[in-house]
């Protein structure tokens, strides 16, 4: 997921927040996870792994996103991916804590 945060019209591009289940893809990717994984193996070798769950910046550890998944082994990058949004979408509920909250969290300061 991304957001796009406000402009000021200083730049002609302005650049996107990302979060969760983006930000996570990009992590496998740089780190080359290999797979078919389990979650201990993740957990023992990628667990330090940081993934912002908002726009705001809140962020929680690939161990603590395996953790909270009922998943235990996942074939593919794609498999990893779908077993762990629906954390990171409860994470980021959480964060928001209503609508203020969830008004907050797309805004990135």
């Amino acid at each position: 997921m991304g957001v796009r945060p406000p402009t000021n019209d200083v730049d002609d591009e302005p650049e996107t927040i990302e979060f969760g289940i983006a930000v996570l893809d990009a992590r496998v990717e740089d780190r080359g996870v290999s797979f078919p994984i389990t979650s201990e193996e993740l957990d023992s070798a990628y667990g330090d792994i940081t993934v912002a769950v908002d726009a705001a910046g809140h962020k929680i550890t690939l161990s603590e996103a395996v953790a909270d998944c009922p998943q235990e082994r996942f074939e593919s990058k794609q498999a990893l991916l779908n077993g762990l949004h629906p954390v990171f979408e409860e994470k980021r509920e959480k964060r928001s804590g209503g609508i203020i909250g969830r008004l907050r969290s797309l805004v990135p300061f």
